[in-house]
């Protein structure tokens, strides 16, 4: 565990540590999604995509809210949610003061200065 990265993207300034991560995210440049989900179209690029993908099928939602009785199926999602408790504001705008929750709150807000629909 030197933080030695030798292996490098050839079409970014990335670097990794051991070539299996390299050649995994060589597949966001090529696009190639080898997992395929058996019960939909869906494909992906990186297996833990496909299994998280697996749990809208089933209706798994390991992920607890300790605050409510909200469940989610991934962990990214069950943190998004928690912030409406505890009103964190992660995404700041850099033409006002105004803070969001979530990016995608803070996108739909800078259109308004960039006159994007």
């Amino acid at each position: 565990h030197t933080g030695e990265k030798p292996y490098q993207c050839n079409q970014c300034e990335k670097a990794f540590s051991g070539n299996s991560h390299l050649i995994l995210h060589q597949r966001a440049h090529t696009g190639e999604k080898p997992y395929q989900c058996n019960q939909c179209d869906m494909a992906f690029s990186h297996n833990t995509n496909l299994i998280k993908h697996k749990m809208t099928h089933t209706g798994e939602k390991p992920y607890q809210c300790n605050r409510c009785d909200k469940a989610f199926s991934q962990n990214s999602h069950l943190k998004r949610h928690q912030r409406t408790h505890t009103g964190e504001k992660l995404y700041q705008c850099s033409h006002c003061d105004k803070a969001f929750s979530q990016n995608s709150h803070l996108i739909g807000h800078q259109r308004t200065y960039t006159g994007e629909k």
